[in-house]
């Protein structure tokens, strides 16, 4: 066993709290700091689910990447869903902390292990930061392929989920660098379109900003995009956070087996 506050120090070395942007929530947000840890949970969210798997190991730490407490609320109370799930975790003694941008930015962030997953090379950040390699991905293939066949490597580099991934463009275009944005990434399309990247990999795109990308006149040509799961692509982080933290004496660690992904159902 160790105590949280002895975690605490490691988890700012691996994941520096000021690499967090200002908006963000990050850190220990249930739980006391002098908590004994023997097992630890992680998880792309926490759901009742991921928390109910928690009790059944005997887990007395959940780190997720998104954190539960990312808009303020007025209240916590067993009558909405957040106060009910702060409720459990004390109830259980469990304590929950979250690394969301400030694990994002690092060199082994989810779009770096996505670029890696799919065969890139030659990394540079979307956007540079301050701390950390910076925001996002632009990664080159060794060679070019069409859009069609490299969004079927995404495809089977990701967990599978129901909803399918998508793209945009020509399915016979040649593609050869690849911008990459881990979560809901549609805010960085400014810096991809006037980047060098052929196609964007990103999740939770929306109609007009993805309509208004791939009929942008750049010089380069048209941009490609392939949309995919947010879960799926940074269900990716929880297996390096796990290999991490499994080299820490005397705790215990799990990924969640948990699927956070909001869509369950295909229509046929």
């Amino acid at each position: 066993m160790i105590q949280l506050s002895e975690l605490l120090i490691r988890f700012e070395e691996v994941w520096p709290s000021s690499h967090a942007e200002d908006w963000d929530r990050v850190g220990l947000s249930v739980g006391s700091k002098h908590l004994e840890i023997n097992k630890i949970l992680v998880a792309v969210d926490l759901t009742e689910e991921v928390a109910n798997e928690a009790i059944r190991l005997g887990a007395n730490l959940i780190i997720t990447h998104h954190p539960l407490l990312l808009k303020p609320i007025g209240e916590v109370t067993e009558e909405q869903l957040k106060g009910q799930l702060v409720a459990k975790l004390i109830r259980n003694s469990i304590a929950l902390f979250s690394a969301h941008t400030n694990a994002d930015v690092q060199a082994d962030g989810a779009s770096t292990l996505m670029a890696k997953a799919f065969g890139l090379a030659e990394f540079k950040p979307i956007i540079e930061t301050a701390g950390g390699f910076g925001h996002g991905v632009i990664g080159t293939l060794a060679k070019p392929i069409r859009l069609e066949d490299f969004a079927k490597v995404v495809g089977n580099e990701l967990p599978r989920t129901a909803r399918k991934i998508v793209f945009a463009g020509r399915a016979d275009a040649l593609i050869q660098k690849v911008a990459i944005c881990s979560g809901a990434g549609d805010s960085f399309l400014p810096q991809v379109l006037a980047s060098d990247a052929d196609v964007f990999v990103t999740s939770d795109l929306r109609h007009h900003p993805a309509l208004d990308a791939i009929s942008n006149p750049r010089e380069k040509g048209p941009l490609a995009l392939i949309d995919v799961s947010h879960w799926a692509a940074e269900s990716l982080w929880t297996k390096r956070a796990t290999e991490l933290l499994n080299q820490i004496e005397g705790v215990e660690v799990f990924t969640s087996e948990a699927k956070t992904d909001p869509w369950t159902q295909e229509v046929n």
